[in-house]
């Protein structure tokens, strides 16, 4: 049930940060789905263990309200780098 998890919440968390940076058309269900997850663990490193921002460690820790915040956070952050990496447009 844990990669059922993470897959659910890195799709929601992807889709979400894709709408905020309007990325949206570009990006499938996949790169939704990776850059949510990957987005989450970016959070979790960046905020939660360079910065010791309280709450950030929960992201990607399964299914809650914090954990989808931060995971969006993190995504935005991703997506913004792929962006100045020309990556996506």
């Amino acid at each position: 049930m844990g990669w059922i998890i993470t897959i659910l919440v890195g799709a929601l968390c992807g889709w979400l940060a894709s709408l905020i940076m309007k990325t949206d058309a570009q990006q499938g269900a996949i790169a939704n789905i990776l850059i949510g997850i990957v987005g989450s663990l970016l959070a979790q490193a960046i905020f939660g263990s360079w910065l010791n921002i309280g709450g950030a460690d929960v992201a990607g820790n399964g299914f809650s309200f914090w954990s989808i915040v931060w995971g969006v956070l993190g995504s935005v952050v991703l997506i913004a780098i792929l962006k100045a990496l020309r990556v996506l447009r």
